[in-house]
């Protein structure tokens, strides 16, 4: 089958790194470690796991970060390679192992991606497994398949940017007719939004501050409001489109977000009530500011200025993926006395008093909110066009894009003879990546 695979290379990760910084805003994705090959189809490796052909699959910030090596290496020993890429999929299952019994052949279905114990034929489960927070389970590179925290970061499981990929039926969940498949592809990034919504409960008539309108930051701001919020959502957003679609969404107010320091500053202590100090040396002091915070981008400025315009005793939410941050001065979390939340991936969250697993919160949700949420959803990329599809994604700005996506179903696949595709095997070497 043809799959976009990323391979170890020493060589290719250290150009990457090293021309990234000099041309962060042209990354040269022909030397990437990611490269359209032909591989064999991955095996079920027992008789409870499922075949899937993708159908659309969703380039996610966490693959944007592997493929350009902008992250961290920290969850690098987790990882096996080579793995194919992509988690954010929906597509039809195939094949299903002779004990499968949650889907049948046909079923369309998303995945959810997380690889914890029952995946690993692990039993008894570790305490995160045993209480349903699979996505944080202590086995991910113990059990039946290889290290992974996710599909598309596991070699034995295959990705969504693939003809095929693998995962056991507890990841599988069908689809109801009603929600097209540009809404369903978004089901997953949606549940990681919903699971960060209800990591707080701003009260009405609180302000929230939301700082990224990217694919995380919109579907933040339709989560907030999915779950009941009736907070004043202030949102900083870097371009028309952006807003466009979190007014849509439920956004109230915007804030600037590119510009000088002392610009920006002005404007939001405007909007969110606050006083800005001037300092004698750095950047300057914020008194007051809003109730929460969700940063939906994670680099150093997002979380320096977000903690900053926190007010004291507020709540800020991590929820983009955060990378090696710098230059973040953590004297505002201590002296304002802020609770810092991580919100990563998804669960069982706690609703109205009961427990619910985000992945059928975000279906039911998708249900009503799926016309709307379908419009972030680009004109989809062939896989043979991967390179264009990333570069898109890299310049959401400039394209005006949202979510890029792959169309997997009815690919015609060429062959490339560029000069990229002559030196891709150029310098295979081992060398441990980020995700």
């Amino acid at each position: 089958m043809k799959a976009l695979v990323y391979r170890k290379s020493i060589l290719r990760y250290a150009l990457q790194k090293v021309l990234g910084v000099v041309r962060p805003k042209r990354r040269p994705l022909w030397l990437s470690p990611l490269s359209l090959r032909e591989i064999p189809d991955p095996k079920l490796p027992t008789p409870r796991w499922a075949r899937v052909a993708p159908s659309l699959a969703g380039i996610c910030g966490s693959d944007l970060a592997t493929i350009t090596a902008k992250g961290s290496p920290y969850l690098a020993p987790v990882t096996s390679m080579p793995f194919v890429l992509g988690h954010e999929i929906v597509g039809v299952v195939t094949e299903t192992g002779r004990d499968v019994e949650r889907v049948r052949m046909g079923d369309r279905v998303v995945l959810h991606p997380a690889l914890g114990c029952m995946v690993r034929g692990i039993d008894p489960p570790c305490d995160a497994c045993r209480v349903g927070r699979d996505a944080l389970c202590r086995n991910v590179n113990k059990g039946l398949i290889s290290a992974g925290i996710q599909t598309g970061y596991c070699r034995d499981t295959g990705g969504a940017f693939s003809e095929s990929f693998v995962a056991h039926e507890s990841q599988l969940y069908r689809v109801p007719d009603s929600i097209p498949d540009r809404a369903a592809v978004l089901i997953e990034p949606f549940a990681c939004a919903l699971h960060g919504a209800l990591r707080v409960s701003p009260c009405d008539g609180e302000t929230v501050l939301i700082i990224g309108c990217g694919s995380i930051g919109l579907l933040t701001i339709a989560a907030l409001r999915a779950v009941g919020c009736r907070a004043r959502l202030a949102v900083a957003a870097r371009y028309d489109h952006q807003r466009r679609f979190a007014r849509s969404l439920g956004a109230d107010v915007f804030l600037d977000a590119g510009g000088s320091t002392a610009r920006q500053y002005a404007i939001w202590a405007e909007t969110l009530g606050a006083e800005v100090l001037k300092a004698d040396l750095g950047k300057p002091m914020v008194i007051g500011g809003a109730d929460v915070t969700f940063d939906c981008v994670g680099t150093s400025r997002s979380i320096d200025d977000g903690v900053r315009f926190t007010k004291s005793g507020g709540d800020f939410v991590l929820v983009g993926m955060p990378g090696m941050p710098f230059g973040v001065d953590w004297t505002a979390i201590w002296f304002k006395e802020l609770t810092v939340h991580a919100a990563y991936a998804y669960g069982r969250e706690r609703v109205e008093g009961q427990e619910v697993d985000t992945f059928d919160l975000a279906i039911e949700n998708m249900k009503t909110l799926g016309p709307k949420l379908a419009d972030l959803v680009g004109e989809p990329f062939p896989l043979a066009d991967y390179r264009a599809a990333v570069a898109t994604a890299m310049n959401s700005g400039r394209t005006g894009s949202v979510k890029i996506v792959f169309q997997l179903s009815g690919n015609v696949y060429r062959v490339s003879t560029d000069l990229a595709s002559l030196v891709r095997n150029v310098g295979d070497f081992a060398v441990p990546v980020c995700i």
